[in-house]
């Protein structure tokens, strides 16, 4: 069975940058978000109710099958986000922001946790962290060409992160420091291949 590692973290923080720099390092199998490929992002931006539902359900079995297809390989696998960062941070913002009603929130949980009775947990949970100044200002800067969560969402999503995390106790938590002026990670990369392949 193939080892999974995710990368979590706020927004803007530089997940995607850090699970390319680290699959580079350690020659491991790359799994990314889908921003502009998924078929309700476009209008999810658009009509943030209408399609909050459609869009959290078509990114949950998309996690799923990105974690299954890891697991029915035997390399090492790094998803950017992931299943668990998708229902309890981003699900849960859209939740209380009012884009999800109480059942289709329920909905999106019950299709969760059927995910990961039929799949096992991460074999590493990694971190990134900086100051949310830090991150407000990659997140503009980076400036993608969509974006559902939005630059007054990031004190929440740091908030959703630390609750979330807070209660992981089976899965290895690594936290990495990001407000390094390092883009490439070059500081810490070897450490943290070294880590993953000794977990």
């Amino acid at each position: 069975m193939g080892k999974l590692i995710t990368i979590v973290g706020n927004s803007g923080v530089g997940k995607t940058t850090f699970t390319r720099e680290l699959c580079r390092a350690g020659s491991f199998a790359t799994r990314l978000e889908q921003h502009l490929e998924r078929p309700f992002q476009v209008q999810f931006s658009q009509d943030l109710h209408r399609f909050a539902l459609a869009n959290q359900i078509d990114y949950l079995l998309l996690r799923a099958d990105q974690e299954l297809n890891i697991r029915q390989g035997e390399n090492i696998g790094v998803l950017d986000g992931g299943l668990d960062q998708d229902f309890f941070v981003f699900t849960r913002l859209f939740y209380s922001r009012g884009y999800l009603t109480e059942d289709e929130y329920k909905l999106c949980e019950n299709l969760y946790r059927f995910f990961r009775v039929i799949l096992p947990p991460p074999d590493m949970i990694i971190r990134l962290v900086a100051p949310i100044e830090m991150v407000a200002e990659r997140y503009t800067r980076r400036s993608r060409r969509l974006e559902i969560a939005r630059i007054e969402d990031l004190k929440e999503l740091e908030k959703l992160l630390d609750d979330w995390l807070d209660k992981v106790t089976a899965t290895p938590l690594l936290i990495v420091d990001a407000s390094h002026d390092d883009p490439g990670y070059t500081q810490v990369l070897d450490e943290v291949v070294s880590l993953i392949m000794h977990t």
